[in-house]
């Protein structure tokens, strides 16, 4: 027998079995994440289990992996390699190996993968810039599998643990470090729309221009990708205005990339005719000519600290806080410059 999460009677597998007009062996292959269970069988004993609110016993079998499964909506950047690595790090000074996954770009997973992880019985999952339907949710919660998302892209239910770092913070010193170099037309290339990091940034950068008394202008508030093309093909579009901005704040060091290039073919010089922002400062933004000017997010650190959070609830600790973000820090190098005369 099983107990509820808050500590009351749980239905049993049998129980659950009867219920759903199934053989215990079917409700433990559902559990366990097993293929080999027809889709209509599965949904009835899924609806079961959440109806029922059916928990696992948390504890482990002496063959069950020391894993935790990392979920990345993109790994095909430095962002994630410096999260990667943060995961790795902690996760090896526990002795705990780490199964990546990839999701093309995608915010959720596919069932397929959920039913992997199901079968793989993983300490944990941390989630990168993705999350998990209700379903999906109560699949995990159900097997007693915790989970922790990283740099949520939106609003995550109550509570889910998330660790991220002060977006909004970044936005508004970024910023404000333009408007003290004296720039009055700040364009901003955030990531998509519908991520909330990304929003978060642009609120920051409009605080910022609110408090130094200037009217945010929306047609310099361009929404990308936090790629290399969304920098290049907005930053294109922001500096062949007529009344082009004087500097650009990007969401990402990729965007600011797409941006440099941008500049050079129009003929422009950094920080000269147009001073560079970026976000996130890759190892990368450093070795760039001119050097970038970045807010720095502590993407280790986060990865770090998910990884301690999620083997903390895999041992039946619960953390102080669900909700963590670290600060942000402003890196000041070469592309950026007071504005261009007359321009103030």
């Amino acid at each position: 027998m099983t107990t509820s999460s808050d500590g009351g009677r749980n239905v049993t597998i049998a129980e659950i079995a009867a219920l759903a007009g199934v053989s215990v062996p079917t409700v433990s292959k559902v559990l366990n994440g097993r293929a080999d269970v027809a889709a209509g069988t599965r949904t009835r004993v899924e609806a079961i289990l959440e109806e029922h609110s059916y928990r696992r016993r948390r504890g482990r079998g002496a063959g069950d992996p020391n894993l935790i499964d990392l979920v990345f909506n993109h790994i095909d950047n430095a962002w994630a390699q410096e999260v990667i690595k943060g995961v790795e790090d902690a996760a090896a000074a526990r002795r705990v190996g780490v199964v990546l996954s990839e999701l093309g770009g995608a915010h959720r997973p596919q069932q397929e993968l959920i039913d992997d992880i199901l079968a793989r019985r993983p300490l944990g999952v941390l989630l990168v810039l993705s999350s998990l339907d209700a379903t999906q949710r109560h699949q995990l919660e159900s097997r007693s599998i915790p989970f922790v998302v990283v740099d949520t892209f939106g609003e995550p239910p109550a509570g889910v643990p998330t660790v991220g770092s002060n977006n909004w913070n970044g936005g508004l010193i970024a910023t404000r470090h333009l408007l003290s170099l004296g720039h009055r037309r700040v364009g901003v290339i955030a990531g998509p729309a519908d991520v909330l990091c990304s929003r978060a940034r642009v609120d920051g950068y409009r605080s910022a221009l609110e408090e130094a008394g200037i009217r945010p202008d929306p047609s310099l508030v361009r929404w990308g990708d936090f790629h290399v093309t969304g920098g290049y093909e907005h930053g294109l579009e922001l500096l062949s205005r007529p009344d082009r901005p004087t500097a650009i704040f990007a969401g990402s060091d990729y965007q600011s990339l797409g941006v440099m290039r941008a500049v050079r073919e129009l003929g422009l010089s950094i920080p000269g005719d147009v001073s560079v922002v970026g976000y996130d400062d890759i190892p990368l933004a450093q070795w760039l000519g001119p050097s970038l000017t970045t807010v720095r997010q502590p993407l280790r650190e986060m990865a770090g600290t998910a990884t301690e959070m999620v083997l903390s609830l895999a041992a039946g600790q619960r953390p102080a806080n669900l909700r963590i973000d670290l600060a942000t820090e402003l890196i000041v190098r070469e592309s950026t410059a007071p504005a261009p005369a007359g321009t103030a």
